[in-house]
């Protein structure tokens, strides 16, 4: 069946986050003599790392690996403080890229922590983000419903939940219902922690769903936002994958579909859209 049209989602792609990150990046490459290390990727997407590491920058997992005195960007998924302390041991020269939104959730982690609640972060295990909130205090994380039931609380009646800014909107909605049921006096952040880009992305891939046949999501295995905006396409009934870029589009997924919609995770420069 021959393709006849395809949609793209509107809005898509790059966030505020992102692009900030990457143009802090930018001007260290400009202002520093290279190699710049960037603790962790500095978004999740395999094209710009690629591309800055070319460029004269080195990705690293631990602090250790960045020489003493070194320049060390911090990614925009944050770090905890144990993370900032070995960097001020090291005597590293650090710039913060976190994205402010992440920020807000690690100050809101430490004034609940400060008031002695008991925090439940709902996230993904293993996460950067999730990793650099845990770091700021102690609290419990729940990824499922299952996590709920078997969550133990000290206090029910001084508790509150926090969020991965790069969840799904809907499944961490049916986590905090369930948190509910259980612990009535529930309370929720000041503002909510999902962030804003994370929400209209996914809101207009719903939009997309109910005029196309299938879904390209273009963004790293390793993007939670992508996804989740995979996750968000298939509970509306079309079949959707995340692709790094055009050359792992395949030709059976094509087959059934004459109308493809096409989307981009919060770290996928708008060129890969144009090549897909």
């Amino acid at each position: 069946m021959a393709i006849r049209r395809v949609v793209l989602a509107k809005p898509r792609g790059f966030c505020a986050g992102v692009v900030r990150a990457i143009d802090i990046v930018e001007r260290a490459l400009a202002l520093f003599p290279p190699p710049i290390y960037v603790f962790h990727e500095i978004v999740h997407n395999h094209h710009i790392v690629e591309r800055l590491r070319q460029r004269g920058v080195v990705f690293v997992d631990r602090i250790a690996e960045v020489p003493e005195g070194a320049t060390c960007i911090f990614s925009a998924h944050g770090v905890s403080p144990r993370v900032r302390a070995e960097a001020a041991e090291r005597k590293l020269r650090v710039i913060d890229a976190t994205c402010p939104l992440v920020t807000k959730v690690h100050l809101e982690a430490v004034r609940f922590a400060r008031e002695g609640y008991t925090i439940v972060l709902i996230g993904h295990s293993g996460h950067e983000e999730v990793e650099g909130t845990m770091g700021e205090a102690p609290m419990h994380l729940v990824s499922s419903l299952a996590d709920v039931e078997r969550l133990p609380v000290e206090n029910p009646e001084r508790i509150v939940y926090l969020t991965q800014t790069t969840l799904s909107v809907d499944d961490t909605a049916h986590i905090v219902e369930a948190l509910r049921r259980r612990f009535p006096h529930l309370e929720a952040p000041p503002k909510e922690d999902i962030c804003y880009a994370t929400q209209n992305r996914q809101n207009a891939v719903k939009t997309l769903a109910r005029e196309v046949d299938l879904i390209l999501v273009i963004g790293s295995q390793n993007s939670s936002n992508s996804q989740r905006l995979r996750e968000v396409a298939q509970a509306a009934g079309v079949p959707a994958y995340v692709i790094n870029d055009e050359t792992e589009i395949k030709r059976e997924w094509l087959d059934a579909a004459t109308t493809v919609g096409v989307t981009a995770g919060a770290s996928a420069p708008e060129e890969l859209v144009a090549r897909v």
